[in-house]
């Protein structure tokens, strides 16, 4: 009998942060809670343990139902009938236990049945879901499109669809379409109002996951004649109502058990949501990133399991009269595994906190007006989640491809094959780098804070921070690599051409990604050595040798040769 929670000591010791303190009683309104819920946490230690119940239950279903469940779900995946989605019979299986734990709207206020918990434990689940089995996460994990509702929605909307989801039923968004994929400003799917009112929406979205969800959050044009993000509002689309069918289930390459559906609108009735004309400016954004950080959770469960995998490969096949973990040469690959996989998660867990700090001040200013200083940590704090969304999306993705190659790789030829996890785990992982915006897009979201200083001025608050003494050698390192990273800033800025610091993006948003995750896994190592100290040296050599890698480059580089990128 598996628990995905209580065998993960670093996802117990990322919960007990000291931030957390603070992120709760936010959350719980300073534990006023307890006077309209008799359920609610009296204090912090409560709450906690609330959390750890949750979490315990969640790291049970994991381990015993939806594991079990992923090999059966792959090889059979969902099945279109009729313009619906049915549901792979396992995947079925795992949504029933996760209703029955109660474990829906996790993050929703408890007037609409929710747990009113930090998105620390529920990013927490969707890092052991997708250990688990990363397709399915996207049938459960759309919890984000209820976060938008109870965002932005009325109230009345709020009543009638929030219960309904911490109830169990399922969520989509329904953003892109077949001209439309990552420049959403041309989405064309059309709006158009009844003479009582009712909207009325026409067209085709595609690549949808979980398409055919119950309750769906469209984006669609309302302004006739419009054709950029100012024409766009936002919608709710109730299943119930009718009017949508779903023209096929794509083929694709992994995540077999998440729908990706092709729909088609016909004259299908839907509620605006918010005000119009906002849909992509202000609710698209709100919406992409709670879901950019439900894909870093998604990244760091798949590297999980590639870990999980490799290790347990290593340990058990023997070659040459020796387990094979025993060659340096696979030792070293297991050991960068574990370091990228404890980065990506140090990184996670940091943007996840940010991203509770801000969101639990922002519900509290629709409530109250904030006094001056809760503003002005309210601003800070969105800063800070603005700045390592893209960061953690990007870096936690292209880790976990790394990771689940080198899990393959570790497996010789045995990985090649359908008999070994690792072979789905390699298909699952190739997705996470390019939905809800490729890495490529994530450099473009993270780039305005490398020119202004955000993630600098970030580093240099790590760098002020106090550690054992037993870190002081990495330390020194990542000082080093952050006076490096300033010289070859100030080499890019010294060219006075804004397309030259856009060509070089990748590589200054890398460099400084190594430096903030050296700097999270080093205060990580300092608190608790047992789990950390071998991760926290394997990365920052690591991190040290990719740094120099990019200055070399950048430093070298003559900007007359740009060119040569750019005419192919």
């Amino acid at each position: 009998m598996a628990n995905f929670y209580t065998d993960n000591k670093a996802l117990q010791y990322h919960l007990r942060h000291p931030l957390m303190k603070q992120i709760v009683a936010l959350r719980e309104r300073d534990y006023t809670q307890s006077e309209k819920f008799d359920y609610a946490p009296l204090d912090f230690e409560d709450a906690m343990d609330s959390y750890e119940r949750v979490l315990d239950i969640i790291g049970e279903v994991c381990g015993d139902i939806i594991a079990p469940n992923a090999k059966d779900v792959d090889l059979e995946g969902p099945h279109h009938e009729n313009g619906r989605v049915r549901y792979a019979k396992g995947t079925e299986e795992n949504l029933k236990a996760l209703n029955q734990a109660g474990l829906m709207g996790i993050t929703l206020p408890r007037q609409y049945g929710g747990l009113n918990m930090s998105s620390i434990p529920y990013i927490m689940a969707a890092d052991m879901v997708s250990r688990a089995d990363a397709g399915f996460v996207n049938v459960w994990g759309l919890q984000d499109c209820a976060e938008t509702i109870n965002e932005f929605a009325s109230e009345d909307q709020k009543q009638r669809f929030l219960p309904r989801t911490c109830k169990g039923e399922t969520l989509a968004m329904d953003l892109t379409e077949p001209d439309a994929g990552s420049d959403l400003q041309s989405v064309m799917l059309k709006a158009t109002q009844d003479e009582d009112g009712t909207w009325r929406l026409n067209g085709v979205k595609r690549f949808i996951t979980n398409g055919d969800g119950d309750i769906s959050l469209v984006l669609a044009r309302s302004e006739e004649g419009t054709r950029d993000g100012r024409g766009l509002s936002m919608f709710i689309y109730d299943k119930r109502d009718g009017g949508m069918t779903v023209r096929r289930i794509e083929d694709k390459m992994g995540i077999h058990g998440s729908p990706t559906c092709e729909l088609v609108f016909k004259n299908a009735k839907a509620e605006l949501c918010g005000d119009r004309k906002l849909g992509l400016i202000k609710y698209v954004m709100s919406l992409m990133n709670g879901a950019r950080l439900g894909i870093a959770a998604q990244s760091v469960g798949v590297s999980e399991a590639a870990y999980q995998e490799a290790i347990a490969y290593a340990r058990s096949r023997e070659q040459f009269g020796k387990a094979i973990i025993n060659f340096p040469a696979v030792s070293e690959m297991i050991a960068n595994i574990k370091a990228k996989l404890d980065a990506s998660r140090t990184l996670l867990y940091e943007c996840t906190r940010f991203v509770d700090m801000y969101k639990s001040l922002e519900a509290i200013s629709r409530e109250r007006t904030l006094a001056p200083e809760e503003r002005k940590t309210m601003k800070a704090y969105n800063r800070l989640a603005d700045a390592f969304t893209p960061l953690a999306k990007g870096m936690t993705s292209e880790f976990c491809n790394q990771n689940a190659y080198d899990c393959v790789q570790i497996h010789g030829g045995s990985g090649f094959m359908r008999d070994y996890a690792c072979e789905r785990i390699y298909r699952d992982a190739r997705i996470t780098s390019i939905y809800e915006g490729t890495t490529q897009l994530q450099v473009v979201a993270a780039i305005r804070h490398v020119t202004t200083g955000t993630y600098l001025n970030q580093i240099k608050e790590y760098a002020g921070r106090e550690y054992s003494e037993a870190v002081a050698p990495m330390r020194a390192k990542l000082e080093a690599m952050t006076a490096l990273y300033e010289e070859t800033m100030a080499k890019v800025k010294a060219v006075e051409d804004p397309e030259y610091i856009t060509f070089h993006a990748r590589r200054l948003v890398e460099m400084l990604g190594h430096i903030i995750m050296g700097y999270l896994l080093m205060g990580d190592a300092s608190q608790e050595p047992d789990l950390f100290m071998d991760s926290a040296k394997v990365y920052v050599n690591m991190g040290e040798a990719e740094v120099a890698r990019h200055a070399r480059f950048i430093g070298a580089f003559n900007p007359a040769d740009q060119a040569a990128y750019m005419r192919q």
